[in-house]
Formats: C-alpha cells, sequence, structure tokens
C-alpha cells in the first residue's frame, strides 16, 4: 500500500532562468566506476586546440538504463517524425570513451 502512495505523490521542478537557457554540447564523454556514471558534456570550437566542459551529470547505473531507454524513446518519436539521424564519425579526441 505504501508503494501506490509513493506513486501518487506529484513531483514539482523547479527551473531557474539560466538553467532553462541550456548548454550547448558536441561532444560527450563516458566513464563508470562499479557504482556510478559520469557523463562530461564538452563545447569543442572548430579549429581549436582546447574545449571546454559544459556540464558533468554523475548518475546511478539504474537511473542511467532509463536515461537511455528515455532518449530512445524520443528518439525514435523524432526519426519517425523527420526521417532518419545521419551518424558521422566522431571527432578525433585521445579518449575512447566519447560520443
Amino acid at each position: 500500500m505504501a508503494d501506490k502512495k509513493a506513486a501518487a505523490v506529484k513531483l514539482e521542478i523547479q527551473l531557474d532562468d539560466e538553467t532553462a537557457q541550456g548548454v550547448y554540447s558536441n561532444l560527450a564523454l563516458v566513464n563508470h566506476t562499479e557504482t556510478e556514471f559520469t557523463i562530461d558534456f564538452i563545447y569543442v570550437q572548430p579549429q581549436l586546440p582546447k574545449a571546454k566542459v559544459r556540464s558533468r551529470i554523475i548518475t546511478s547505473p539504474r537511473h542511467l538504463r532509463r536515461l537511455i531507454g528515455a532518449l530512445q524513446e524520443n528518439l525514435r518519436r523524432y526519426e519517425e517524425q523527420h526521417g532518419p539521424v545521419a551518424t558521422e564519425a566522431p571527432p578525433a579526441v585521445d579518449d575512447a570513451h566519447y560520443h
């Protein structure tokens, strides 16, 4: 019965103006330990030898699995409306865990 009560709770999500602006990323580095995944979202400017991490997300394996499912479902819907998204070769980066 406690599970039914927990499911009925509404979550109020707050979004301040700065966060609502978002940040652009064209590269992601993914690393993990036994208990968590770290995803660094990076903006690589053309023809510059440096790139800046714009955001770092640290999450649990369980949550990452749910996030991947949500991303896959949203990509499927997008492609139904707009056609397949072409995949291109990722930029050359020394780290093997980028996407």
